[in-house]
C-alpha cells in the first residue's frame, strides 16, 4: 500500500528521540500503513476490534488503580498493579491530549501469563490500531492481549 504524507509524518514522530527515547517502531522498517494493516488483520482474525481491546485494557487498569501501586486482585483471574511516574507524553498521531506515564501490569493467574502496558498504548491501540513495530521492546501482540485479558468479542 502507498503511505499518505500524513502517515509518513506520524511515522517520523515514532522514531527514537522524537517523542520517546526508544521510539515506537523498534527495528521494524516497514511503512506505518503496512504495520497497521497487518495488525488490523490479526485483530479481525480474533473476531475483535481495536476499540474492544482498548476498552478491556482501560477497564483492567481502572480496576487496578485501587491498589495504589501494589498488586490488587481484580476478579476473576487478575492481579493488577498500576504505577505512574511524573510527566505526560503527546501521541505521535497528534490530537488534543497528553497521556500520563502510567504503566499497568496484569497477571492472569489462571494461565500464569502477564502483560504490561501504558496509558499511551491504550490510546494507540484503542484509537489507532497501533501495537508498535515488530521488535520494539514495548510491542504488544493482539493475540497476547486477548488471551491474558480474556477479551471476547462484544455482542452485536
Amino acid at each position: 500500500m502507498k503511505q499518505s504524507p500524513e502517515l509518513q509524518k506520524i511515522q517520523e514522530e515514532m522514531k527514537p528521540g522524537a517523542i520517546t527515547l526508544n521510539g515506537f517502531l523498534g527495528p521494524d522498517e516497514r511503512a506505518l500503513i503496512d504495520i497497521l494493516a497487518e495488525d488490523e488483520q490479526s485483530v479481525k482474525d480474533l473476531g475483535l476490534t481495536h476499540a474492544e481491546i482498548g476498552r478491556a485494557m482501560s477497564a483492567v487498569r481502572d480496576a487496578g488503580k485501587k491498589g495504589l501501586g501494589e498488586f490488587t486482585q481484580v476478579d476473576p483471574n487478575f492481579e493488577v498493579r498500576v504505577e505512574g511516574v511524573r510527566g505526560k507524553l503527546p501521541s505521535p498521531f497528534g490530537g488534543p491530549g497528553l497521556y500520563p506515564k502510567t504503566n499497568t501490569q496484569v497477571r492472569n493467574t489462571s494461565i500464569d501469563k502477564e502483560v504490561v502496558f501504558s496509558d499511551m498504548q491504550i490510546h494507540l491501540i484503542g484509537d489507532h490500531g497501533f501495537y508498535e513495530g515488530k521488535g520494539s521492546p514495548y510491542r504488544l501482540e493482539p493475540g497476547q492481549l486477548a488471551e491474558v485479558l480474556e477479551i471476547v468479542p462484544e455482542a452485536d
